[in-house]
């Protein structure tokens, strides 16, 4: 199961915008050592070096694809916008991610990513605790689950098949039926004992998205890369005609070709 760098940036601006979102509400004024965690193809990675010059920035994904991506960025930035902050890029597994012994984060940094991974009982804790003193846990996770988009992608692996019949293994519809982001509060109950400062809030982005099957082409970037990549060239071929129909009828293309497209994140700024 690839990345695909030039889909997921097929929108880069929006997938750009809550990260800035993020950033804007950390209250560290000059973080020594900043760790990108899920850091895909760099943009947001660089824009941390850009905001602390003065930091050693690491970028941590587990995608050669994306990482390789990231490297060309950065060496397309440090020609147009010299900087003093140090990036390193790092191709790890983030579930297994620990920061070197003696070189604890002032901050992790991790815009939509996390929810890929599941146990975020244990996770979010086990992030804290590699934090220095005074440091930042700060998420963005997409609050995806319930929107047309995503439903319709369960519905279609269910009885998206000739005659009703089910798409792709039971495993897969499993993985696929799994809510990856719980709510608020399920997050400052976690977080809240363990730290001295928490902000937790959501917003809903209206999006507006254009070109054709627009919608289509946004989950093929990220939520639809593992149903993809999980289905027999029959099965992935029936599932793209029967889900692309749906998602013209649940988002209609407006007068001027726009299609709009609500999407909730949720953000979490934890200080220890």
């Amino acid at each position: 199961m690839r990345w695909d760098p030039d889909q997921y940036l097929r929108f880069a601006a929006l997938r750009m915008q809550p990260a800035q979102d993020l950033l804007a509400r950390i209250p560290l004024s000059a973080p020594r050592r900043v760790v990108d965690l899920g850091c895909g193809t760099g943009e947001v990675t660089l824009h941390l070096a850009i905001h602390w010059p003065q930091a050693a920035v690491l970028g941590v994904d587990g995608s050669e694809s994306m990482l390789g991506r990231a490297q060309a960025n950065d060496a397309d930035w440090e020609e147009t916008k010299p900087r003093v902050a140090r990036v390193e890029w790092q191709q790890s597994d983030i579930a297994d991610w620990a920061p070197v012994p003696g070189e604890a984060p002032d901050l992790i940094f991790s815009n939509a990513a996390l929810h890929w991974l599941p146990d975020h009982e244990q996770r979010f804790p086990r992030l804290l605790g590699f934090l220095a003193p005074g440091g930042c846990l700060a998420v963005q996770m997409p609050m995806s689950w319930a929107l047309p988009s995503h439903r319709l992608i369960r519905e279609t692996l269910a009885e998206g098949g000739v005659g009703g019949t089910p798409l792709a293994s039971p495993a897969l519809r499993e993985q696929v039926a799994r809510r990856p982001v719980g709510a608020a509060a399920d997050y400052h109950a976690l977080l809240a004992p363990r730290c001295r400062s928490l902000d937790i809030w959501e917003t809903v982005y209206l999006q507006t998205l254009y070109g054709e099957d627009p919608v289509l082409e946004w989950v093929q970037g990220s939520a639809l890369r593992p149903v993809l990549a999980g289905l027999e060239p029959g099965e992935r071929r029936r599932f793209l005609e029967v889900y692309s129909e749906r998602l013209r009828v649940a988002y209609p293309a407006r007068a001027d070709g726009g299609v709009l497209f609500p999407f909730p994140r949720l953000f979490i700024v934890a200080c220890v």
